[in-house]
């Protein structure tokens, strides 16, 4: 697989959708967004109500990755599924674990300046340890920090779709089929997903919710680059479009929108080609950190300016703007410090989750 540093596409779209989920954070979460309401009403207004909907670009590419690296074409290569979902847990785990001990620590310290609905209390052993396997949304403990929930998201869809391939690679070799199993039954649950789990928010905290947006991707990477590649990828806008037109759903259309974009980028050649400015592919390449990490780093922004300035609009709107770049220096350490380093994965797993536990016990003290 080509990494997504050699896909400058691909960082763009992931920088571009971190900064919106960064921003809908702001205009979500703590008072600077309201008390910086009067000067930019329009802004706060669209990023409160559709800035979340980047999340499904983040989606999409992921399975559009997953297919790249996987079943590049068409034929799976997951050999061990097991073995591949433990390693997708420790990419994902490792700094997720280090910016939830940031996290616990930053509510602690934003509670002594700041009471607000959205500082989570200090979390209790079963609602830390539901964090460490992703399971506070299926087991119904609140969340620690804005976001989680997606981290968990994403492991249950690349589990899903490792199972999908492998299964679809155990039947090829039993029939001597060609190699197209593994994307036919991605195709199936992307439409079940799409026309069923997708209508119904019962189903928000499990994949099969998300799988539609997982499933767009994949294909897309399977479509382009094949003969009549363009009838293929006009195909899937159409499936798409029939599922807006049964129920007009936004993150189905921005699902659609980044599929099209990622197959049409393949399908002409200019996916790894189409330049885009440097910082915009590094914002790419750290945004998984600077998600993980902004929101305990908002907190404490919002803390200090309500502290400093509670009825000044323009000072907590430049509060925003520092934290946006707070949030995106942060994430950049992140990456550098612990997302990027090679380790051992038990090694890497045993400190943060030794240090979430430590954090935990300081956090009582300073509440």
């Amino acid at each position: 697989m080509r990494s997504a540093s050699r896909m400058p596409c691909v960082d763009a779209l992931k920088a571009i959708a971190c900064l919106f989920i960064v921003l809908h954070h702001l205009a979500f979460y703590g008072p600077m967004s309201d008390i910086a309401y009067p000067f930019m009403p329009t802004a706060i207004d669209l990023l409160y109500q559709y800035g979340r909907m980047a999340v499904q670009a983040f989606f999409v590419i992921a399975g559009f990755l997953l297919a790249a690296k996987f079943a590049p074409h068409g034929k799976t290569l997951v050999g061990n599924p097991l073995y591949s979902i433990y390693q997708r847990y420790l990419r994902l785990a490792i700094p997720y674990l280090v910016a939830l001990v940031f996290a616990i620590l930053c509510a602690a310290l934003a509670r002594e300046w700041l009471s607000d609905d959205s500082i989570p209390d200090v979390p209790d052993f079963a609602q830390l340890w539901s964090h460490v396997f992703f399971l506070q949304d299926l087991v119904g403990e609140e969340a620690l920090s804005a976001g989680v929930w997606y981290v968990a998201i994403d492991l249950q869809l690349f589990a899903l779709a490792a199972m999908l391939l492998w299964s679809a690679g155990k039947i090829e070799a039993r029939y001597s089929v060609p190699a197209f199993i593994g994307p036919v039954l991605i195709a199936l649950l992307t439409m079940v997903s799409l026309f069923v789990f997708n209508l119904n928010e019962a189903w928000d905290t499990t994949a099969l919710y998300f799988f539609g947006a997982y499933g767009l991707g994949a294909l897309a990477y399977w479509v382009s680059r094949r003969r009549r590649g363009m009838l293929w990828l006009a195909l899937l806008s159409m499936v798409v479009i029939v599922a807006l037109l049964l129920d007009f759903r936004s993150r189905i259309l921005v699902a659609g929108c980044v599929m099209l974009i990622l197959g049409l980028a393949r399908q002409t050649g200019v996916l790894e080609q189409w330049q885009m400015p440097r910082m915009l592919t590094y914002l790419g390449r750290i945004s998984y950190s600077v998600f993980l990490i902004h929101f305990p780093l908002c907190m404490i922004v919002n803390a200090v300016f309500f502290h400093f300035f509670p009825q000044a609009p323009l000072a907590n709107l430049l509060g925003m703007l520092i934290a946006l770049g707070v949030s995106i220096g942060g994430g950049a350490l992140l990456f550098a410090w612990v997302e990027n380093r090679p380790a051992a994965g038990r090694k890497r797993l045993l400190a943060p989750a030794g240090l979430l536990v430590g954090s935990l016990l300081v956090a009582q003290q300073i509440s």
